[in-house]
């Protein structure tokens, strides 16, 4: 066995045979515990990708029900008639684009609902919409509903992925 000066730096000079190797052992062990760490991050980071995903949907429910709110406001004389009324599962097309057009207050509802049902339909995945007149007359009340389907947690074992409905609810009172 050759001699160690107090500046060798070959392999087995100033460690003890049973140290050997040692140092190899902890670098293991820290990539463990960081890679066990990394993946945690990423289950938490994917956690937080579909919560905000499901707070934009809601988000855009509460927008979408604001839109046709200020709707009906603004076309008081067909909201106090009943024209605003869109019973669940109903579509509806507009003849007349009251954009370019003038159009009756009538017109203008069928327009307003063509409109916005499309734009649900196209912003929430599953979008549906339905708006009943719950008080006739002048001042009237209409109970706005938006529903979509948001997926949840992960795949079962049938293959399905989860999904949940969701709807938000809003009421518009509108005075003549």
């Amino acid at each position: 066995m050759a001699m160690c000066g107090p500046t060798d730096m070959r392999a087995g000079c100033g460690t003890p045979a049973r140290m050997r190797g040692f140092s190899l052992l902890e670098v293991l062990i820290t990539m463990a515990v960081s890679a066990l760490a990394l993946l945690g991050a990423a289950m938490l980071t994917m956690h937080a990708m579909k919560f905000n995903q499901s707070g934009r949907f809601r988000t855009q429910a509460v927008v979408l029900s604001g839109d046709i709110a200020e709707r009906i406001e603004a076309n008081k004389n067909g909201a106090t008639t009943g024209a605003y009324a869109l019973p669940a599962g109903t579509t509806v097309t507009s003849a007349k684009d009251c954009a370019v057009n003038a159009c009756t207050a009538a017109e203008l509802a069928v327009n307003d609902l063509a409109q916005w049902a499309a734009t649900v339909g196209s912003a929430l995945p599953g979008g549906t919409a339905q708006i009943a007149q719950s008080v006739v007359g002048n001042p009237t009340t209409y109970q706005i509903v938006v529903s979509w389907v948001d997926r949840r947690d992960g795949v079962p074992a049938s293959g399905a992925a989860k999904t949940e409905s969701f709807s938000y609810t809003t009421s518009k009172t509108v005075y003549q």
